[in-house]
């Protein structure tokens, strides 16, 4: 059995942000705001369903999920693969945008709603060693949430360590599964009788879906690979050129300070260019500030 990876983009979309399996973003949303009894999660509207999309409009194709729950709170959920710089700042725009698009033409602003923002990505953003944070706006001398209108999560997979029989809570089970599906090949006997899991699992099954959605999966792994050789190959290009013009630098500088000790031992401008292959000018400057 091959289960697609749940860090691919569509994947993601597809098992999280399906209408037909909504109990699964529930239960996703509920493990890592940590919302119980009263609060719990029960219902959510998907503002962007899940769709195929179509190759050449990838680049206009929204893959993050949005949800509102019964009381209008909203809730973006981001999945980033690779490290493109600046994620934090891009969950603070996606946040606000979305708050300020709530606001009716009347600005009532007593409409707003909360906006929660989960970004999981697969690489280390924080120097916690917790791969799991929740940062809040809180007044700095009370430490209490007075502007309670943003809530941002970040999940760090390569920070999460647990093995299978190490997994507790119903949260761990979700990053496990984000982290490991693609590498199982039978569903885990840990997830057995959680049917919130049982249809994730179902749907990451690449055996149910159709020709579009597995050609549309493997180009979207495909760019992402082009994209990080071009990033890795644009660095090393980088680290080359840095490389060669440090390299010409030390060599001039220490041109320069043979050209001073030649100065001071009295030698003729002449002399010192047949030394150093440093012009004249360069020399004369010397000259002056000894």
């Amino acid at each position: 059995m091959k289960f697609a990876d749940p860090k691919n983009d569509l994947a993601f979309k597809k098992i999280f942000g399906n209408s037909k399996h909504k109990n699964i973003l529930i239960s996703f949303l509920n493990s890592v705001l940590d919302f119980k009894g009263g609060k719990e999660i029960v219902e959510v509207e998907l503002a962007n369903p899940y769709q195929v999309p179509k190759i050449p409009e990838l680049k206009e194709t929204i893959l993050d999920i949005q949800a509102i729950n019964k009381n209008g709170e909203k809730f973006i959920v981001e999945m980033q693969r690779k490290d493109l710089g600046n994620f934090t700042k891009r969950s603070l725009y996606y946040t606000s945008k979305a708050y300020v698009e709530q606001l009716p033409k009347g600005n009532d602003y007593t409409s707003l709603k909360k906006v929660y923002f989960i970004g999981i990505v697969n690489f280390e953003i924080f120097n916690s060693k917790k791969f799991i944070s929740r940062h809040l706006i809180v007044n700095q001398e009370s430490m209490e949430q007075d502007l309670d209108d943003f809530e941002f999560t970040f999940i760090e997979l390569p920070k999460f360590k647990k093995e299978l029989n190490e997994l507790e809570t119903v949260l761990d089970r979700w990053i496990y599964f984000i982290k490991y599906a693609s590498d199982l090949t039978l569903i885990p006997k840990e997830y057995e009788n959680k049917d919130e899991f049982l249809e994730a699992f179902e749907v990451a099954k690449q055996t149910s879906w159709d020709k579009e959605e597995l050609k549309v999966y493997e180009y979207m792994g495909l760019k992402e690979f082009d994209e990080i050789n071009a990033l890795r190959t644009a660095e090393e290009k980088g680290l080359q050129k840095g490389l060669q013009k440090g390299l010409q630098e030390g060599k001039k500088a220490e041109k320069i300070e043979i050209a001073r000790k030649s100065i001071s031992q009295g030698l003729d401008n002449a002399t010192i260019y047949m030394i150093t292959d440093l012009d004249e000018d360069t020399i004369e400057s010397l000259r002056r500030k000894i």
